[in-house]
């Protein structure tokens, strides 16, 4: 079960004056992110009073845009009973429904790694995490900042409860 996360999004009226215009769980949710919000090609219209965190459906943002997001890993200790073959086919399953199958073009040191045409701002919330990359593993603490620039990772929670997570995804590929 992903964290609600409760999500205000503001607003301004005719008259200039600002409100509230969301105040409600957020409940877009792929996989295990939670969506809050996207935008596409600046510049960014805040005359908008559409969800656009509810129109999310894919991993990466769309062309010039950016997406933010919650995300959730659970323990790996829930995984180790499945075989690599199993494990491969359910993060290949997830990234099929993140739209994102394009994502894993190398998963030889972990199933669960992918790439994306994106530029990364990823704070751990609360858990702990440790980010796999082709060449090195570091172990994060909560409030520790990654900044994933395009590279092949993954991320491995060794710990004995989810690892929440924020991050904003920014595209650096122009589509």
């Amino acid at each position: 079960m992903l964290v609600p996360v409760r999500r205000i999004v503001t607003h301004n009226d005719e008259e200039g004056r600002s409100y509230a215009l969301m105040d409600n769980v957020a409940t877009n949710v792929i996989g295990t992110l939670t969506e809050l919000w996207t935008t596409g090609p600046t510049p960014h219209d805040h005359k908008t009073t559409e969800d656009t965190g509810a129109m999310s459906r894919t991993l990466e943002p769309a062309s010039n845009g950016t997406v933010f997001r919650f995300f959730e890993i659970p323990p790996h200790s829930a995984s180790a009973h499945l075989s690599l073959e199993e494990k491969q086919k359910a993060w290949s399953e997830l990234f099929d429904k993140m739209g994102a199958s394009h994502c894993q073009p190398d998963t030889s040191r972990d199933p669960g790694m992918h790439t994306s045409a994106t530029t990364d701002y990823i704070i751990l919330l609360s858990g702990q995490i440790t980010l796999v990359l082709d060449k090195a593993e570091l172990d994060l603490k909560p409030f520790d900042v990654v900044i994933q620039r395009g590279t092949n990772h993954a991320w491995v929670n060794r710990g004995s409860e989810n690892a929440l997570l924020m991050a904003v995804l920014v595209d650096a590929a122009g589509k």
